[in-house]
């Protein structure tokens, strides 16, 4: 409880003889100052008394809130910071598979490239291939001719 509450709280204060109460005013009273919260005051010390308090109290208050601030605009400045710094990794990141990215394309366009041309001089590999078995047909046939030549009995 602050010092604000302690004096003008609960009531108890009355009974501790500090001099005014949360009650309505009473009006055979003589000297009392009325508060517009029901509140009364019996001399102009007991006034400012109670500004004091409220100035203190304000002045703790805006203390708080400059820190609480303070505190505020560090934390979103570490917070843009911190996202200004993942958003370079993220282009860097970005570039980087870019690159990468059309690296790969650029030697699976080359693989493609290099199995077509495989393909085209196979073709051309096949027709040696049949023109081969032909000629070993004709070797073959020539074989047996020279063999019955040369055994003949």
């Amino acid at each position: 409880m602050d010092q604000f509450e302690m004096e003008v709280g609960d009531g108890e204060e009355e009974r501790k003889g500090v001099g005014y109460s949360l009650e309505t005013p009473n009006p055979e009273c003589e000297g009392e100052t009325p508060v517009s919260d029901g509140v009364t005051f019996n001399n102009q010390r007991e006034i400012l008394r109670a500004i004091e308090v409220v100035e203190r109290d304000s002045l703790a208050i805006a203390q708080s809130y400059t820190s609480l601030f303070a505190s505020l605009r560090l934390a979103l400045s570490e917070s843009t910071t911190t996202s200004l710094q993942h958003m370079q990794c993220f282009t860097d990141a970005t570039g980087r598979l870019q690159e990468s990215v059309l690296d790969a394309a650029t030697k699976g366009n080359r693989y493609i490239n290099s199995c077509l041309r495989l393909n085209e001089e196979m073709k051309s590999v096949d027709a040696l291939a049949s023109q081969l078995k032909i000629l070993r047909k004709h070797v073959d046939a020539l074989d047996s001719a020279v063999n019955k030549l040369l055994h003949v009995p």
